[in-house]
């Protein structure tokens, strides 16, 4: 998730390390955090494979500061933060929280683009609610025989409570679709 961040974070406007790691802490957070560590590995993998470059400034050679060092996009790493936008099949235990990123960015896409990955989220909250409600019947045929009932009904409550969770999800998911489509509602220019 963290390449996906950095990625979008530069596809706005160059940064420096400090910066990316305050807005990643504040966007992921408050239990999740980027250590300066971590945020410093991915940038060297990020800068080393050719996706982000360091924009060089005055002073900063002589410095020697690597945070203060500002960061910018490469042509390769908008192609990847392109790649890893329209990815609806990677990190699915995860992808609400991918989903829920991917949104803040989405006005980076194309209209298509964004009307594609809001119907696989939709479609996603309903396999959600569907493997919800699969299970819950299936749990109530298993332990409809055993000897403690209140274990039953703990488990129900906590799945019917993930049911609620995920329609919510799926109510929410459908108003962002029909803002889209109304936004993309006039004809397209060039079509019949």
């Amino acid at each position: 998730m963290y390449e996906l961040i950095i990625l979008s974070l530069l596809m706005r406007f160059p940064l420096h390390g400090y910066l990316m790691m305050k807005i990643t802490n504040d966007q992921i957070g408050p239990w999740a955090r980027i250590s300066s560590g971590t945020l410093s590995t991915i940038l060297n993998k990020l800068e080393q494979t050719g996706l982000i470059a360091v924009m060089e400034q005055e002073g900063d050679a002589a410095r020697g500061d690597r945070r203060a060092r500002t960061y910018t996009i490469t042509g390769r790493g908008r192609k990847r933060f392109h790649q890893l936008m329209m990815d609806t099949s990677s990190n699915l235990g995860e992808y609400q929280k991918f989903f829920h990123h991917k949104l803040v960015y989405s006005d980076l896409l194309r209209p298509d683009e964004r009307l594609l990955l809001i119907n696989h989220y939709i479609n996603y909250c309903q396999a959600t609610i569907l493997h919800s409600q699969t299970e819950m019947e299936g749990i109530v045929h298993e332990l409809a025989e055993h000897p403690n009932p209140v274990f039953l009904e703990n488990v129900l409550r906590i799945m019917k409570h993930t049911k609620q969770l995920w329609q919510a999800e799926y109510d929410w998911a459908k108003s962002i679709r029909e803002q889209e489509l109304s936004k993309t509602a006039t004809p397209l220019e060039g079509s019949v």
